[in-house]
């Protein structure tokens, strides 16, 4: 039995933010999520490296190498920031979250690094994937209004490594892929209900942003929803680029 990817992908600035700094990728093989750091210079620009630079791995590999690949597609993005601080010094301190899976069948890596997240629906339950590399997990008792700032995300540095994850995928999962827009306005339980319940991806694209936004729309939103079949159904080219790098 071969599985059958298909996916539904959106990006939005929100009602704050003057502009998106999000960046995001939704092909055949590969999907991704990048953030750009708020707060820092050409926030922007880091998350539009960060895109480019993977989308270039989405091709088929074996179901061993995804791992390797993606790993090695991570390094490649973070080598491409540090040259282009060396070049523009107005770039400097510039910074970006990735999470982003990489599929071969039913067989998926993940390299995550930051605050965005990926989460899965199976059988009805939502389970975060990832980890957010926040001051709040990684040191206890952190101050509420230090916890959410990012401990680890992509700037050049050669310790800049993410977490990287192999899952098996089942038919009828979902996963979604998403920056920190979504998560900090709406909850777990609000994103269950609607991935459950939603008629198509398209909605439940839609319909989280507009939550989101409902909710303030504090930050940007990207939102990458990945449907695993074991048959084919009426599919429409993958959206591709998203947010500054589209």
């Amino acid at each position: 039995m071969t599985a059958v990817i298909t996916s539904a992908a959106a990006s939005d600035t929100g009602h704050v933010r003057s502009a998106n700094e999000d960046s995001g990728y939704a092909g055949r093989c590969l999907f991704a999520v990048a953030d750009g750091m708020g707060g820092h210079p050409a926030g922007e620009v880091a998350s539009s490296i960060t895109i480019n630079t993977i989308a270039q791995y989405d091709i088929l590999e074996s179901p061993d190498r995804l791992a390797e690949v993606l790993g090695n597609a991570v390094h490649e993005a973070n080598e491409a920031i540090r040259k282009r601080t060396e070049d523009d010094s107005s770039t400097c301190g510039m910074g970006t979250t990735l999470t982003a899976a990489l599929w071969s069948g039913y067989s998926f890596a993940i390299a995550h690094i930051g605050d965005s997240r990926a989460y899965r629906l199976r059988d009805g339950r939502l389970h975060q994937i990832t980890d957010d590399h926040s001051l709040g997990n990684l040191v206890a008792g952190a101050p509420s209004a230090l916890a959410p700032i990012v401990s680890r995300y992509l700037d050049g540095r050669a310790d800049r490594s993410p977490d990287l994850i192999l899952r098996e995928a089942a038919p009828g999962d979902q996963y979604l892929l998403c920056s920190d827009g979504l998560t900090s306005v709406v909850s777990h339980a609000e994103i269950h209900e609607i991935l459950s319940s939603a008629s198509s991806p398209d909605q439940a694209i839609s319909q989280l942003i507009d939550l989101a936004n409902r909710l303030g729309g504090p930050d940007n939103i990207t939102v990458i929803l990945v449907n695993v079949d074991a048959v084919p159904r009426a599919t429409k080219a993958p959206p591709g680029m998203l947010g500054a790098t589209a």
